[in-house]
């Protein structure tokens, strides 16, 4: 069974910048494409990226756009995500999961993600 650790967050002030990092064990990346996902208060988990196991393909949700940055190492079996201007509304926690062709979330098990926190 897969586990994935999240780590990275933290507190910053708006404009900030934070990389997230999301290390698999018991199961590797390879074949999968991998992405992050995310929880507000009182939210329901939304998705935010995802790129493609070969690494040549990424999509965003629109409210991250050209702002955040996905990327993977798949010989570290690690994705990241480089999250630049950051708004006090990408307040929540972060969680990596594989994602499928609907942008849903495919792993049942999830880490403990990690809590991003942007102060205005």
């Amino acid at each position: 069974q897969v586990q994935l650790v999240e780590s990275g967050g933290g507190l910053v002030q708006a404009g900030g910048s934070l990389r997230l990092s999301c290390a698999a064990s018991g199961r590797t990346f390879s074949g999968y494409d991998m992405g992050w996902f995310r929880q507000a208060p009182g939210k329901d988990r939304e998705f935010v990226a995802r790129i493609k196991w070969t690494g040549h393909i990424r999509n965003y949700a629109d409210s991250v756009k050209g702002r955040f940055t996905i990327s993977r190492d798949n010989a570290k079996n690690t994705v990241y995500l480089q999250m630049n201007s950051l708004k006090p509304e990408d307040t929540a926690v972060y969680y990596c999961n594989a994602v499928g062709s609907h942008y849903d979330p495919l792993f049942r098990s999830w880490g403990q993600g990690t809590q991003v926190t942007v102060s205005s």
